[in-house]
């Protein structure tokens, strides 16, 4: 038995190993499947029938005259047609249990009602604004406390000018002070040439930009412990659910990991890379100065307002660029190309 690395999509450890199985030996049956897997004829009948009404497995060459119960011929769907499916899926159910759970409070509140209280509704954790402009700052605040990461899945092929205007100068605080930033959108917004540019020059400032073949998922994510998604993701107007009941956030954080790990670089769908020779953002730039002047590190990290840990690591990785074996030489190798 392997690890159920499907398990955040929602399907079983069972249910996994046999559209893996399928993937590696396209046209198995039902008798290959229990005689590999060793599972019980009814057990792997059951399976099968969930994961054709996910749209994972087909029978291949089905006609009228053979039913799909023969389940022989199994065919698994393209990878990234199955992970895509089940995202949507499981983003679909986060989004009914949040609703859900936003419908509670009034209900307390009704209910109460009956007996002549009058009490504010108990806080469950998750809660649902409509207004636009309050929307716009409850981010700008979680944005503004957050410590660690922001995490972003925009499902959008391309961003207006007014969102670019309105995200560029929180994501890019966010960087100065030495957060994680990693962002998620659609392979189709490299058609959009100002989507490009802004996610190139996030990258240049240090965040991480990966892009995946199809996802509606909509999610921001504040240091794991506040996420935010629309009500409903068809309709903005409707408003944004703000979440920190740990149950969902825990999903919801599952459900953005399961996009990063199926997305791919921004830098590697457009056939780039860094050469050593690559001028260095203005960031690295800032830690190349604070890190010759031979200050401790305290105060380089105090200078660019983050934290020791998140300064030494910025060194690190500039020592590493360089090819430098120590500080000196890093400072050294710097000044001969003209970084600082």
């Amino acid at each position: 038995m392997g690890t159920n690395e499907m398990s955040y999509l929602g399907l079983t450890e069972e249910q996994e190993q046999i559209y893996r199985l399928c993937l590696r030996e396209p046209g198995i049956g039902l008798d290959g499947l229990i005689d590999q897997l060793r599972l019980p004829p009814n057990a792997a009948r059951r399976e099968l029938r969930r994961l054709r009404e996910l749209g994972l497995l087909r029978n291949e060459g089905f006609s009228p005259g053979r039913s799909a119960a023969d389940d022989e011929g199994l065919a698994a769907a393209d990878p990234d047609v199955a992970v895509a499916r089940l995202l949507d899926l499981r983003l679909h159910e986060l989004h009914e249990k949040l609703q859900r759970v936003t419908q509670l409070q009034p209900l307390v509140a009704s209910l109460r009602a009956e007996r002549g209280e009058v009490r504010e509704p108990a806080v469950v954790g998750i809660e649902q604004v409509t207004d636009v402009p309050k929307i716009r700052d409850r981010i700008d605040d979680l944005a503004f406390f957050a410590r660690e990461e922001v995490a972003v899945v925009e499902p959008g092929v391309a961003l207006r000018q007014d969102e670019i205007d309105q995200a560029r100068p929180r994501v890019l605080r966010c960087l100065r002070r030495g957060l994680s930033v990693r962002t998620v959108m659609v392979r189709k917004a490299l058609d959009h040439p100002p989507t490009v540019a802004y996610l190139r020059e996030l990258e240049s400032h240090g965040a991480r930009v990966r892009l995946v073949t199809h996802t509606t998922a909509r999610i921001q994510m504040y240091d794991r412990r506040t996420a935010v998604v629309p009500v409903d993701p068809e309709e903005d107007a409707r408003g944004a659910l703000f979440a920190q009941e740990t149950g969902l956030v825990s999903n919801i954080l599952a459900l953005f990991e399961s996009i990063w790990a199926e997305s791919e670089d921004l830098g590697t769908l457009l056939g780039e890379w860094r050469p050593e020779e690559s001028a260095p953002s203005e960031l690295e730039r800032m830690v190349l100065r604070a890190m010759c002047s031979g200050g401790k590190d305290e105060a380089g990290a105090r200078d660019l307002g983050v934290s020791v840990r998140t300064y030494r690591r910025y060194v690190a990785d500039l020592m590493q660029l360089l090819g430098a074996g120590n500080r000196p030489q890093a400072a050294l190798l710097a000044r001969e190309r003209g970084w600082i």
